[in-house]
């Protein structure tokens, strides 16, 4: 098996090289990465609680996917790519903003992520790859944000500071229907 890369980025996202995505996390480096939002006509939010097996974060609940790009591979691709993988289905991707972010996970891992937001809709059933997804729901954004006050160990380290912002923007950002 091949060890995934990641790409090392400067402050301005311009790859400055590659690593192991252990040792990248080991190291606390700072590189590219994605985060997926999907969301149904009623404007709830898809989540997905990661599997029992993940070496951090087993069981909370996240968003409807994150991962890491691949060298050569736009970030929608890549957003794509990891939707099929982890949720079973593809969908258009927009992206709605950059920003960077540094998390302690819980086994000494950090997360130092020039994270890359985007948002796509759907309306079905995902088709759930359960060596990475224990299971999904769909929650309206204003739920998430209080569920996350009154139970924050449930959710990913990184889940409760993308999903301030990506709540923020959405909320500035009506969408257009």
């Amino acid at each position: 098996m091949i060890k995934e890369k990641v790409i090392l980025v400067n402050r301005s996202d311009e790859q400055i090289g590659t690593m192991s995505k252990m040792e990248a996390h080991q190291k606390a480096m700072l590189h590219r990465a994605f985060s997926v939002f999907v969301m149904n006509d009623r404007g709830e939010t898809m989540l997905q609680q990661r599997a029992a097996d993940k070496y951090h974060s087993p069981l909370l609940w996240t968003n409807t996917c994150c991962s890491h790009q691949r060298v050569g591979e736009s970030n929608t691709e890549a957003g794509k790519r990891r939707l099929q993988e982890e949720m079973g289905f593809v969908t258009e991707l927009k992206e709605l903003f950059t920003f960077i972010y540094r998390a302690t996970l819980e086994n000494g891992l950090t997360e130092h992520e020039y994270d890359h937001v985007m948002v796509g809709s759907f309306n079905q059933d995902p088709k759930i790859n359960t060596d990475e997804v224990a299971d999904w729901k769909w929650m309206k954004p204003q739920d998430i944000k209080k569920d996350i006050l009154e139970h924050p160990n449930e959710y990913t380290v990184w889940f409760k500071i993308i999903f301030e912002k990506f709540y923020d923007h959405i909320s500035d950002n009506k969408p257009n229907k």
